[in-house]
């Protein structure tokens, strides 16, 4: 029983290891895994929650502010008793507390703008998020086509190289029948071996490509990383045929780098309001509540039993003396302590008013320096306009001029097919040497390799196209 138990978990440990190496990545997957672990965007993302506490503390500046202060401390030598009032050489203990608030009544509606501009930074922050999405979308799509690349090149050789095999196969036979002199074969063996080398850089590229789209995600365990192989026969050219104009009226309105430009101009704007606004005088409110306790003994008077009188004056009338009771004073305890809070406690309110009249030209001079920041946003803006407007122009054509040369290498390889053909009927029946032969294979595996780049440039030029128009990560295939 025991021995059935370990090779239950041993073949299920073999199926998960399995299962690990066959792992296969979709195009989709690859967008949306880096979406959710790249390090620019994560970066991004902190952007944004820093733009957020922003807005809190603008939303903060319309709240009363409220603080409560508490002190206590010892005084030795010549100091104020503060119940008596009479400097005394002495050692004493006073403590004091208050509670003070203040809130904003008017202060040129500054609050109100930077709550405004505390928004539109968010907003500016989500867009430069998206637009390091769209950015890893790309790079995602061009490492991954470059995998793919790869692997049919890969195909390409191997299917070349099999038909080199039959060949020089073949060859040896005709050799040794005498058809073809002996120096043939060694013509095709170099051939043969020239292909091995390239199959060997060939499975080299292929692991570089798919460790280069690994770190593009993020991917720590990329041993057994690999993508899927879609059927790429049917190339969608849609997005050429809607015209270079509307791609780029739709990427005015979909673009992330118009809107951020945009937002930055309007969010300049807000600084000039906010810069405006320190001109304008402040009102504030104020309420404060203090209150104090010492250590010191109480202040005590009482008539002093031993001569409870003394003569204060003279009746002229009379010669009577006037008297009056002779107090006598002394030292007692401290009063309770929430009694002294409470009799020495003191409320102060009211209203406060700055006008701004002379700073050092200050104000003036963030004013100015505000509005030459609007005008630099704006041209900003226009560039970017312009630039978006360059490159769709520059990637239009570049598909436009890659889908031509698609078509001409797809022509290409076929005209090459035939003529590798035509050279290996010429070939087996000694019309032809393997030299002028090897050259014709070489050129049609180079026909092939080129309608490779060819399809696979093509390709990328459209996604870039598609990118352009707002096409999401979903809607992004091949």
């Amino acid at each position: 029983m025991k021995n059935i138990f370990t090779c239950t978990i041993i073949m299920c440990c073999f199926a998960f290891a399995k299962a690990q190496s066959t792992k296969t990545w979709s195009l989709q997957e690859c967008i949306k895994y880096a979406i959710d672990n790249n390090i620019s965007i994560k970066q991004a993302d902190l952007n944004l929650l820093t733009a957020e506490v922003d807005k809190k503390d603008a939303i903060g500046s319309f709240f009363p502010t409220l603080n409560a202060s508490a002190s206590n401390a010892w005084n030795t030598g010549l100091t104020q008793n503060i119940t008596t009032g009479v400097l005394q050489t002495q050692t004493t203990r006073n403590s004091s507390y208050g509670i003070s608030s203040g809130v904003s009544i008017y202060n040129g509606s500054r609050n109100v703008y930077r709550l405004q501009r505390a928004k539109m930074s968010m907003i500016a922050a989500q867009y430069n998020a998206e637009q390091i999405e769209d950015n890893i979308m790309l790079n995602v799509s061009n490492a991954y086509l470059n995998v793919l690349f790869n692997k049919e090149n890969l195909k390409q050789l191997e299917a070349q190289h099999a038909i080199t095999t039959e060949q020089l196969q073949r060859t040896e036979d005709l050799v040794e029948a005498g058809s073809l002199p002996r120096g043939d074969i060694l013509e095709v063996k170099a051939t043969f071996a020239n292909e091995e080398q390239q199959i060997v850089a060939a499975k080299n590229d292929i692991q570089i490509s798919k460790i280069t789209l690994a770190q593009i995600l993020n991917l720590e365990e990329y041993q057994n990383f690999d993508v899927e192989d879609p059927e790429l026969g049917d190339i969608g050219a849609f997005v050429l045929d809607e015209g270079v104009d509307k791609i780029y009226n739709s990427a005015l309105e979909n673009r992330y780098e118009v809107k951020i430009a945009e937002q930055n101009t309007a969010i300049a704007e807000q600084d000039v309001k906010l810069a405006q606004a320190a001109r304008m005088p402040s009102i504030n409110a104020f309420f404060n509540y203090n209150t104090r306790e010492s250590g010191q003994g109480r202040f005590n008077s009482f008539i002093d039993p031993d001569n409870s009188t003394r003569p204060i004056g003279v009746v002229e009338s009379t010669g009577e003396t006037v008297v009056a009771p002779n107090f006598a004073t002394s030292i007692g305890n401290p009063a309770p302590f929430f009694e002294q809070l409470s009799n020495n406690d003191g409320i102060s309110y009211g209203l406060s008013l700055q006008i701004p009249i002379f700073n050092g030209f200050s104000v003036k001079n963030n004013i100015e320096r505000s509005k030459i920041n609007v005008t630099n946003n704006k041209l900003v803006e226009e560039q970017t306009k312009l630039d978006l407007q360059r490159n769709i122009f520059q990637s239009y054509n570049d598909a436009t001029g890659a889908r031509a040369s698609y078509i001409a290498s797809q022509e290409a390889l076929n005209a090459r097919e035939l003529a590798v053909e035509y050279a290996r009927d010429r070939f087996e029946v000694g019309m032809m040497n393997a030299f002028d032969y090897n050259q014709a294979q070489t050129q049609l595996t180079n026909a092939q390799i080129n309608l490779l780049r060819a399809k696979y440039d093509y390709i990328f030029r459209l996604k870039v196209l598609e990118l352009f128009t707002g096409v999401s990560p979903d809607e992004l295939k091949f």
